[in-house]
């Protein structure tokens, strides 16, 4: 017997949750996007999944684009949705031709925002100081920069993961694929110092292995790794929008602008296919192409 679609629904939020693991964050959007499209459902009179016929997907579509979202948002949403189809086809045999058979809408040709060194050293700068916050949060700016991880790997790193003698963190990354990950000595010693100096004090007596933790001893989460990091741009006075991946996008475009190659990037950021990395060789030749223009007397 096939469940009811809000069944399906929260049985499929707990599958991608728990058995693929996905982060709690991309749980969140992939939910949101769930209950939109379950909520036009119920407009339309929908109340059986094998009816989502492709017409029905084309209106959704439609209606996202009056909605006025953006391309990428809404190619993110077909996806959470073909995903959510193929999840309820796989175990109860729903069709899910509807939105396999869309196309995604032409991708933006935005470039990743990222911090230049000078920006980057002003977010450092703020973080300078000897109480257990300051030390916490230098820890983990620096981590981020210096390995380009994402925000839940971050987050769902453990004490163990460190190896202080190599120079190396343990990552969990996406569908659960391990890497090991180098990283510099401003970040050992900022991680040496929060881990001997600050994570005890702030553990207060709770009792997890979880590395970085909030003013109440408890695990970071993604919500409060941002929460973070916006702090340090109020203080830092940086009149732009921070996020863990813009962190990230610095990182790579760092490396590739000092003349890293491409494939170890590739393999630092835990990326599969080679093509999610070149759109940073995109920002390095802007920033020549800008660099040149300002600077040669007859550009």
């Amino acid at each position: 017997m096939i469940p009811e679609i809000k069944d399906l629904a929260d049985e499929y939020v707990s599958y991608i949750r728990l058995e693929k693991n996905y982060s709690s964050y991309t749980v969140a959007e992939y939910e949101k996007d769930l209950r939109e499209f379950l909520a036009f459902l119920h407009e339309e009179h929908i109340n059986v999944l094998d009816d989502v016929e492709y017409p029905v997907a084309r209106l959704y579509v439609t209606r996202l684009y009056d909605r006025s979202f953006a391309r990428t948002t809404i190619s993110r949403k077909i996806s959470s949705i073909r995903s959510f189809f193929k999840f309820t086809n796989a175990r109860y045999g729903i069709q899910d031709q509807a939105f396999r058979l869309l196309f995604h809408p032409k991708k933006e040709e935005r470039l990743p925002a990222f911090f230049y060194e000078q920006e980057l050293e002003k977010l450092f700068d703020v973080t300078v100081g000897e109480d257990y916050r300051s030390l916490r949060d230098r820890a983990l700016l620096e981590l981020l920069y210096a390995t380009g991880i994402r925000v839940g790997e971050l987050v769902t790193m453990e004490m163990q993961d460190v190896d202080h003698y190599l120079g190396i963190v343990k990552v969990m990354g996406k569908g659960r694929k391990e890497r090991f990950v180098p990283y510099g000595s401003f970040a050992d010693d900022a991680l040496q110092q929060y881990m001997d100096n600050s994570r005890p004090q702030l553990m207060k007596q709770k009792k997890h292995s979880m590395l970085f933790v909030n003013l109440r001893g408890d695990p970071l989460t993604d919500r409060g790794v941002r929460y973070i990091l916006n702090d340090l741009m109020e203080r830092a006075s940086l009149h732009t929008k921070i996020t863990p991946h813009m962190i990230r996008h610095t990182f790579a475009t760092h490396l590739l602008g000092a003349g890293a190659d491409l494939r170890s990037v590739q393999e630092l950021l835990g990326h599969r296919h080679l093509s999610s990395t070149q759109v940073y060789t995109h920002i390095t030749n802007e920033h020549l192409r800008q660099t040149y223009l300002q600077t040669h007397p007859r550009a």
